[in-house]
Formats: structure tokens, C-alpha cells, sequence
């Protein structure tokens, strides 16, 4: 399963020419009938943006840069279970106070410019955020243009094993050099909104998630054989999930589903979701068409009320 990307769907009949290639990935083909656009002609007319994922350029006009006033980032690496050391960028406060510490799980695309500025918009809310390159072990994910290339010579080669451990190890590292890693908290997007839901259920240790648009349902794989909506009976710390009313790839009866499933279970305290309905997947991420600013605004507003109440405390 490959989150970031979406089933196939009706084409707008200005679509049905050679922008779509039987070569593509389906959900590659959603992604161009969502936006309008063809992903490699941009490549061939638009500017290349130093810092962001080879896949996503050209990056959209809307990207939103913040600034390094009153926070610190570096990039350092953490040994892994297995002897891996695990590229790390860190963001946070300026100042001796250890912060508490959110993990940070990239896309598809890997930790480029815009997983790090969410990093730094975190350290201005009073995190330590750190972004660990869970794909390092097969690949540079930022290089890579090809969306077929991608996932199938990287995504597809992380096991939910390796990433869930790698995790462990980040907060490990965190505690270590400046956070508190007492209070822990996890978000991620698209492939890493997946793996939020993944988390919450496999580390007692953790205060909160939040969740923005990760596949929730689906078939097991043999290196990704976790399913979200199996581990809602297991989670170990409250998620807020965020979704997109007018994603094609995670349906609103997908959401529903969870939500079921989430009220069955009972946890407490409970996890919650929340469903813009004009939005599409993608819908935080500034740098692409997909970008809905009243969505993402609401959307981080109630981020940092959910770190608020359960990892600050």
C-alpha cells in the first residue's frame, strides 16, 4: 500500500490524451486529473525549488517559508536497532528548557524543504521536532522524479518493522540532545499519516498523534502487513485524524469506517477525526496544487490544540 497516491477515478475528458500514460501508477494519473495538470510537463516548464523532493517540483507559488527567529535546526543522525544510523533533521526553541518532542513522518517524497519547515513551524509552538529519514536505507526519495521509480525502488521497500523501531530510536536520540522525552507526540502525512496510526499502537510511551490524511484501511503487504483500522482496538495514546472530504484515494466511508471503529473500542481518553469537506488530499501541503488554506489552517489550529492538551499537559 503506497499512501500519497490515490485510486483511479473518472478522467475529465481533457485528461484522456498522452498526459496520461499507461506507464503511470494509477494514483499518479488521479493526481493529474485532480490538479489539471500534467507532472512532467511542469518538470519541463516550471523552476526547480533548491530544498523540495525532485517529485513535486515545481513547487506552487502558495509555499509558505518560516522563518528561523527563536529556533535552532540541525541535521545529525541516530544509530537504529540494527546498526543503521538514520539521517535526522531537528528543529527547536532556543534556550536550555529540554521541549517535548514530536516525531515528525515525512510523505512519500522523504524529508525535503516542506517537512522541514513543518519542523520549524513545530520549535515555534515550543517542540523539539525531529524528522527521520525512514526511507534512508533504500534510497534518496528527494532525488527521484519518476513516481514509479519511487515506489517501487524505496516506498515499497520499507518494512513497518524497520519504521516503527527507527521511531523508538528517534526518541531515544531526542532525550538525549535537548528534548523531553517524557512527553512525546507523532504526526505525519500521507505515508506517514499511516504510520501515526501504526505508532500510537505499538509504543506505550507515546501522548498523542495526529494523523493527516494515512491510508486507514487496504490490504496487508509483505513488508507492510499493519493496517490501521486492525490496530484501533491497540492504540496506546489518543489520534486526531485529519482528512479531506474530496479525496479520491481515502474515501469519506473509509473515514467512517474508522470512526466506527474508533467509537467500538472505546479508548480513553478517545481518538478523534475530523473530515474538511472541501478539501482534497494533500491539503496541508503548501507547495502543491492540492494546497486548501482554509483547510490547513483549521487543520494545524487543531494540531497544536491536541499537542496542547496531550503532550505539553
Amino acid at each position: 500500500m503506497h499512501d500519497d497516491l490515490t485510486p483511479d477515478s473518472p478522467q475529465p475528458a481533457s485528461l484522456h490524451t498522452d498526459s496520461l500514460e499507461q506507464d503511470r501508477l494509477p494514483e499518479d494519473r488521479n493526481w493529474i486529473a485532480s490538479t489539471g495538470v500534467d507532472r512532467r510537463r511542469l518538470l519541463v516548464g516550471g523552476a526547480f525549488a533548491a530544498g523540495f523532493a525532485a517529485a513535486c517540483q515545481p513547487v506552487a507559488s502558495t509555499t509558505i517559508q518560516t522563518d528561523g527567529a527563536d529556533i535552532g535546526e540541525d541535521s545529525a543522525t541516530v544509530m537504529a536497532a540494527d546498526g543503521f544510523a538514520v539521517p535526522l533533521f531537528v528543529a527547536k526553541p532556543q534556550g536550555s528548557k529540554p521541549a517535548p518532542v514530536i516525531v515528525v513522518v515525512h510523505e512519500i517524497f522523504g524529508v525535503h524543504e516542506w517537512i522541514k519547515d513543518i519542523c520549524r513551524r513545530l520549535a515555534k509552538a515550543g517542540y523539539c521536532a525531529v524528522a527521520p529519514d525512514l526511507f534512508a536505507r533504500h534510497g534518496d526519495a528527494t532525488k527521484i522524479a519518476d513516481y514509479k521509480a519511487l515506489i517501487e525502488g524505496i516506498v515499497s521497500k520499507a518494512p513497518d518493522a524497520q519504521v516503527l523501531s527507527d521511531i523508538d530510536s528517534v526518541y531515544a536520540w531526542a532525550g538525549e540532545h535537548g528534548g523531553d522525552a517524557s512527553r512525546r507526540g507523532i504526526t505525519g502525512f500521507c505515508w506517514g499519516g499511516r504510520v501515526v496510526w501504526l505508532y500510537a499502537a505499538h509504543s506505550k510511551a507515546l501522548d498523542g498523534g495526529v494523523a493527516f490524511y494515512g491510508r486507514m484501511t487496504g490490504k496487508p503487504a509483505p513488508l507492510q502487513p499493519m493496517i490501521a483500522i486492525d490496530e484501533a482496538g491497540k492504540l496506546n495514546a489518543p489520534v486526531l485524524g485529519q482528512y479531506g472530504g474530496k479525496d479520491r484515494g481515502i474515501p469519506v466511508a473509509d473515514v467512517a469506517l474508522m470512526k466506527a471503529k474508533l467509537k467500538e473500542v472505546g479508548k480513553s481518553p478517545p481518538s478523534d477525526i475530523t473530515v474538511y469537506p472541501d478539501a482534497d488530499h494533500g491539503f496541508m501541503a503548501d507547495y502543491r496544487p492540492s494546497y486548501n488554506e482554509a483547510a490547513a489552517k483549521a487543520a494545524w489550529t487543531a494540531t497544536l490544540d491536541w499537542f496542547g492538551k496531550y503532550v505539553k499537559g
